[in-house]
């Protein structure tokens, strides 16, 4: 088996871990604002999105991602957007949560997501590669 092919069997054992997470959320109250540029789902009041939402817009970013064929770019690139839609969700906690502990671990995420996006951001800078650079 090639590296690219162990690469992309990584990948897609990754994406079918995180696949079950993303469906089986249950959109028990709207949490939060959309995110830019998605719009509220139809059954969802005007300003709000639900966390399955969330999880299928980070989980369609994810899958939509053109891969580099290497490991470690490619790892990072995901890692960053998997974070950005933790901090996504925690945001919407914030807003709509109200349980304490609830609350101060989606404070807590948030901080250490974006540290992580903040060293994922300078390995890729170091590689030469930016997800702006990716998404096209």
């Amino acid at each position: 088996m090639t590296n690219q092919n162990k690469h992309a069997v990584t990948i897609a054992l990754a994406l079918a871990f995180l696949q079950p997470l993303v469906f089986a959320q249950t959109p028990a109250k709207p949490s939060a604002a959309p995110m830019a540029g998605m719009a509220a789902p139809s059954s969802m009041p005007a300003g709000k999105m639900d966390m399955k939402s969330m999880m299928k817009d980070m989980h369609d970013k994810m899958t939509s991602m053109p891969m580099t064929g290497k490991p470690d770019i490619d790892f990072a690139m995901m890692m960053r957007i998997h974070h950005e839609g933790a901090i996504h969700m925690a945001e919407a906690e914030l807003k709509d949560g109200k349980e304490p502990q609830m609350k101060k671990m989606a404070k807590d995420i948030i901080s250490a997501q974006k540290k992580e996006i903040a060293q994922i951001d300078k390995f890729l800078t170091k590689q030469g590669h930016s997800m702006d650079k990716m998404k096209k």
